[in-house]
């Protein structure tokens, strides 16, 4: 069996700041980490590995400094890695990234691809299912659980507001996984040891079957024109009364908005 997870480097969110003058985000200083959700994916891929056998290939989009991520990735066990890196697929958005993997993918097919649900650092949740619709494969999103696979057929347990759901999905699928599903390993000393002689791919604009108008900033449908803080509110009036006194004030204040 043959698996993909799809990965993104992110800035680490609990240390973003905001350039008060253009409005982007400051990432001078702030380190990169793997994205939460999808280190679950790669977790169930290693855990399938463990206990059906499987060849898992790891693809990233981003600059070349996310080769990095993808050794320390090589170095939790995964067989090999892609990095999709070209000057022509900067500004990309969900649409243009998602046709950017599709078109990998579609090069190189697998039996099950795993994304994570969504980006910290886009919160879109949209790429792991374009992917999906782009490639014409089934898929369940939101995925909390892997409850068993047998043959062709994965079971699943679907994460909804306040329920969860058990399907059924044939493969060649794609689900995208959840960051509370399971804990990512580490990398052991073996795979350490040898994540630097593992095979690492860089594919360029060149390698795929695209236009320039379909990738980067000229492939995307969506642009963000400005970012900015929310302003908060001034502190609420703060007062320790009585039950009749605290009624009477709320009548107090009402009562012109009532009026007017």
């Amino acid at each position: 069996m043959n698996i993909t997870i799809l990965v993104k480097q992110v800035p680490d969110t609990t240390e973003m700041k905001i350039d008060s003058v253009t409005g982007t985000l400051i990432r001078t200083g702030v380190p990169s980490i793997i994205n939460p959700d999808d280190l679950a994916g790669l977790e169930v891929a290693l855990q399938l590995k463990d206990q059906h056998g499987a060849t898992l290939t790891v693809i990233t989009m981003g600059p070349p400094q996310a080769e990095g991520m993808l050794r320390e990735i090589l170095g939790r066990g995964v067989d090999e890695a892609v990095l999709l890196s070209d000057a022509k697929f900067a500004g990309a958005d969900t649409w243009a990234t998602s046709t950017t993997l599709a078109a990998y993918l579609r090069q190189h097919p697998a039996d099950l691809i795993l994304a994570g649900r969504q980006a910290i650092d886009g919160d879109t949740a949209q790429v792991g299912p374009q992917v999906a619709e782009k490639l014409g494969l089934p898929q369940v999103t939101y995925v909390e659980g892997i409850l068993g696979l047998e043959g062709k057929t994965l079971r699943v347990l679907k994460a909804y507001e306040d329920v969860s759901e058990e399907l059924e999905v044939d493969l060649p699928a794609l689900i995208t996984t959840l960051s509370t599903m399971n804990t990512p390993r580490l990398m052991n000393v073996r795979d350490a040891w040898t994540a630097e002689e593992k095979p690492l791919k860089k594919i360029t604009f060149a390698d795929l079957n695209l236009a320039e108008n379909e990738v980067g900033l000229k492939g995307s449908p969506t642009q963000v024109r400005k970012t900015f803080t929310r302003t908060l509110p001034p502190a609420a009036l703060k007062t320790d009364l009585s039950t009749e006194e605290a009624a009477t004030l709320i009548v107090d204040l009402l009562v012109p908005y009532l009026e007017a």
